[in-house]
């Protein structure tokens, strides 16, 4: 099911130049493409992320599950992704961010958008916070 929920957004995605509408309409909005750890397929995934300077965060939050989800699992074992943000798409490396710094950007997340402070309530795990970087 998450699976068609995904490849409905990024269909929408692509045909108008990386808008959305739904649950999405107005966020901050990329489609991350991994590599996956053990099937080395290539698999996209739409997030939302907060913009950093000339870095891009994503939250691995999978909506508070107890478990990560299985992009971030990707991205650790190959830390090079794919971005699509707006009509661009470029090559980016990807960096979990620990400590202080995490707890900034989740912090400021969850401020500009409330639901993020409900997944970190609901799951005991702490929620990875990666930094994309244009390469």
């Amino acid at each position: 099911m998450a699976n068609d929920w995904n490849s409905k957004i990024i269909e929408e995605f692509h045909a108008n130049g990386g808008k959305v509408g739904g649950p999405f309409e107005g966020a901050s909005l990329l489609l991350l493409t991994t590599t996956g750890a053990k099937s080395g397929q290539r698999r996209t995934t739409p997030l939302v992320y907060l913009p950093d300077g000339d870095r891009m965060i994503i939250f691995a939050s999978k909506a508070g599950a107890p478990t990560n989800p299985d992009w971030y699992h990707n991205l650790v074992a190959h830390p090079q992704v794919t971005i699509e943000v707006g009509t661009e798409t470029f090559e980016a490396a990807s960096v979990v961010i620990t400590g202080e710094e995490r707890d900034r950007l989740y912090a400021q997340q969850a401020a500009r958008n409330p639901g993020f402070a409900e997944y970190e309530k609901k799951t005991t795990r702490q929620i990875p916070v990666i930094a994309l970087e244009r390469q």
